[in-house]
């Protein structure tokens, strides 16, 4: 049942008064915004009545889908009982307690680094904020205070935090805060398609990215570098998935010098990649995991740091006060959410079902873009999936970026009942995990729908 809205109100209202994350607060006025109202399952409706196949879960959080009364039940239960309390003064909540005891259960072992302990936030940057925290102050408690710098990778999305800003690689965040922040560096990404040379496979450019972080340990030296931190697979980067060779080659070389791996886990985790957590999908080993979006599938807001033994212990037995923490860190609503949402992916086996058939239908649908004379390549892991926009299929030329070939192919999206992102020339999707092989079918369609589009505009504006 639509929910009726007075679209032109809410647009005025919103000019008026809310200035919007990552937006061109100007251009947006001009426009409008899109007001979304509802959502059910995959879908999302707009005040018009539109309804549109939302293959972003949201911002990569509703993982488990929209509508699921069990989780507004756990929210509403527990605020009855117990809305809020803080975790300071040597106090704690149930829900708190048992969602971290619940990551620990899930966590796949990892030898002398698995993960026991959980130090919560409200959100991935602010973990990854927590993370330099907890990694400055291990490396203090071991008498090595020099490390303190942080080697992270360009167009890497940590977080829009100063720390979190910092650790990522994205150049127009670094342009508007003075940043990075002092003893953060970063390398080049893992990204075949642009960066592996001619002749070269994806495999031996795996091993030769991965040499890319070897190279900035000697750099900076070694006993000044404290960590190394990626995603999995980027994901606001454009969905760069790296080679098979990749992640053993970094494990190789952090085990090397010593320094810690913290794996930014806040869209790979929970079944996005087929698995409980990406680490896993890849065979690498972290010190420290940072999550939070489909924690909670996006319902409430809620996100941690699962912190490694190594690491815990050294916190832990020789630390003393650790000074950092959040007013709503372990917030009870949050935590019974979580809880709540975790155990429907268990129920309905979603990581296993991303991981084998529905996951392997998605993989193959997705890779018959490839035959589409605007993809220079498409490409799956797990349920994220990205395609780059080219010119020139043979010669993978590429548009230029100020023709904005993505922003086009996203407004033909959208008007066509589609949330597919667009990262400059590139094109992704990370869709709800409760996706049917019909709902595959749909999206498809419409991605078809909307390349077509595109390649008619592109022809008639003289760009192709």
């Amino acid at each position: 049942m639509n929910t009726v809205v007075d679209t032109a109100l809410i647009q005025s209202l919103d000019s008026a008064h809310f200035l919007h994350p990552f937006t061109d607060f100007k251009d947006l006025n001009g426009r409008g915004a899109r007001v979304i109202t509802r959502a059910e399952g995959v879908y999302v409706w707009d005040s018009e009545g539109h309804r549109i196949l939302d293959c972003m879960s949201g911002l990569w959080c509703v993982n488990a889908g929209y509508g699921r009364k069990e989780l507004a039940d756990a929210a509403h239960q527990q605020m009855m009982t117990l809305p809020y309390y803080n975790s300071f003064f040597q106090t704690t909540n149930v829900p708190a307690v048992q969602l971290a005891a619940k990551l620990a259960s899930l966590a796949p072992d990892v030898g002398d680094r698995s993960f026991q302990h959980v130090f919560y936030s409200s959100s991935g940057s602010e973990s990854n904020d927590s993370n330099v925290r907890m990694v400055r102050r291990y490396w203090d408690l071991l008498g090595q205070p020099q490390r303190k710098v942080i080697i992270s990778r360009n167009n890497a999305y940590h977080g829009s935090t100063m720390a979190g800003a910092s650790l990522g690689g994205m150049s127009g965040m670094h342009a508007q805060g003075d940043l990075p922040i002092p003893n953060i560096t970063h390398i080049e990404q893992p990204y075949y398609f642009e960066n592996g040379l001619p002749g070269e496979t994806a495999e031996e450019f795996g091993v030769r990215a991965a040499g890319w972080l070897e190279e900035k340990i000697l750099a900076v030296g070694p006993d000044k570098v404290a960590a190394f931190i990626a995603e999995p697979v980027q994901g606001a980067g454009g969905v760069i998935i790296p080679p098979s060779t990749y992640w053993p080659e970094i494990q190789r070389i952090v085990d090397k010098y010593g320094i810690l791996l913290i794996s930014d886990e806040v869209i790979c985790a929970f079944g996005r990649l087929g698995h409980w957590f990406g680490y896993e999908k890849f065979g690498y080993k972290p010190d420290l995991v940072t999550f939070a979006k489909a924690i909670t599938s996006g319902y409430i807001p809620l996100g941690g740091v699962m912190v490694g033994n190594r690491v815990a212990k050294v916190l832990i037995e020789q630390g003393g006060e650790f000074n950092h923490g959040y007013t709503y860190s372990g917030h009870p609503v949050a935590c019974a959410v979580g809880l709540a949402n975790l155990e429907i992916m268990e129920r309905e086996q979603l990581p296993q079902k991303v991981h084998g058939e529905i996951g392997a239908y998605f993989a193959q649908r997705y890779a018959e873009l490839n035959d589409h004379p605007l993809v220079g390549v498409a490409e799956t892991c797990g349920f994220v999936g990205g395609l780059v926009l080219v010119k020139d299929k043979a010669r993978k030329t590429r548009f230029h970026g100020d023709d904005g070939v993505g922003m086009i192919c996203r407004g033909h999206c959208f008007q066509n009942g589609l949330i597919m992102r667009a990262v400059g020339d590139r094109m992704i999707i990370a869709p709800p995990l409760i996706m049917t092989r019909a709902d595959i079918d749909e999206m498809m369609r419409l991605i078809y729908l909307a390349l077509d589009l595109t390649q008619t505009e592109l022809k008639a504006r003289g760009l192709l």
